[in-house]
């Protein structure tokens, strides 16, 4: 062949060619998300065949109660949440859904977490029965975020407790939706300024000893409580002193841990196999609390950090017990 012919062999390429476009934007995504100074931080990813008009396949970074009800109605097919215990209020029908949901689990990232109810120490309360019976008008700061799955498990324990945050706002109390993390300027800062008493959150770990330091009190829920909330599906968890040294004793709360990934029981078996198969696959390559690959080993089991409030869809099971994961 002379040096002006043209060969037809096809050129090799290291990806499909239909592939380079998504490969191209969901690269640059994974980039864009990992940059501290960029504000979108959540994505929802769809699949489809090219040129077909219906979106098949939806994998949603969520953190939101409310896309239970996508992944219930086939709309998203694999989501996450935070904390395990949504997952069960969701397959128990308790409020605020209307009934059973047909959820399965696919995995759960650990994360050990405890909620904090934490209240200034010149409120003199000592449990939820003391802001009851004294009708305190406590000023609260909540997170801002509307749809994050504390206000769902707040509502929860006053209801259980016998009053509401609409009885709060009654006694000359004041409910705030603070933007950003409980150690914010916006939300202990405002506590150390005196405009707040309290601070009802989770992320024990990253602000309780702040809380402490200012000289707040964490609100301990009595046993009889604890025995109402996990009628509805939510875990009882514990505040160790051992991890809190202002602390005169251990505090019983509502654990917070876990973030499941979970599906509709009714996803295909092909589906969830090559899902599982992706997540092995990418398992170093996806940040965590640890510096270290995706503990798959301990995140398809039940563990004091990640638990499986619903059981893996049985595919994921066969999945991870061929590979060895579970025995």
């Amino acid at each position: 062949m002379s040096s002006k012919e043209i060969s037809l062999k096809p050129t090799r390429m290291r990806t499909h060619p239909h592939t380079t476009r998504s490969r191209l934007m969901l690269e640059v995504a994974a980039e864009l998300v990992n940059r501290r100074d960029w504000p979108y931080l959540q994505a929802r990813v769809s699949l489809r065949e090219q040129g077909s008009g219906e979106w098949r396949v939806t994998l949603f970074g969520s953190d939101s109660p409310v896309t239970i009800w996508d992944v219930a109605s086939g709309n998203v097919q694999f989501a996450i949440i935070n904390p395990s215990m949504i997952l069960k209020m969701a397959a128990l029908g308790s409020s605020p859904f209307r009934e059973p949901l047909p959820l399965r689990s696919i995995a759960v990232l650990p994360s050990s977490d405890q909620m904090v109810f934490a209240v200034t120490e010149n409120t003199g309360l000592k449990s939820f029965t003391d802001i009851r019976e004294r009708r305190f008008p406590l000023k609260i700061s909540f997170r801002g975020q509307p749809d994050h799955s504390l206000h769902v498990i707040i509502d929860h324990v006053l209801s259980a407790a016998g009053f509401s945050l609409a009885d709060i706002v009654s006694w000359g109390g004041e409910v705030r939706y603070d933007g950003g993390m409980p150690y914010g300027a916006n939300r202990i800062g405002a506590v150390q300024r005196g405009e707040i008493h309290a601070v009802f959150d989770e992320g024990a770990s990253t602000w309780g000893n702040m809380a402490l330091e200012l000289g707040m009190a964490f609100l301990a829920l009595d046993e009889d409580l604890l025995q109402r909330l996990e009628i509805l599906g939510l875990r009882r968890g514990l505040i160790e002193r051992t991890n809190f040294s202002k602390l005169a004793g251990d505090v019983p709360t509502l654990d917070f841990s876990g973030w499941p990934i979970y599906t509709h029981q009714n996803t295909a078996d092909t589906l969830v196999t090559d899902f599982c198969r992706a997540l092995e696959a990418s398992k170093d390559r996806i940040p965590w609390a640890e510096d270290a690959p995706l503990p798959l080993a301990q995140m398809v089991r039940d563990t004091p950090d990640g638990h499986l409030e619903v059981p893996l869809h049985p595919a994921a099971e066969e999945f991870w017990r061929e590979r060895g994961y579970l025995t």
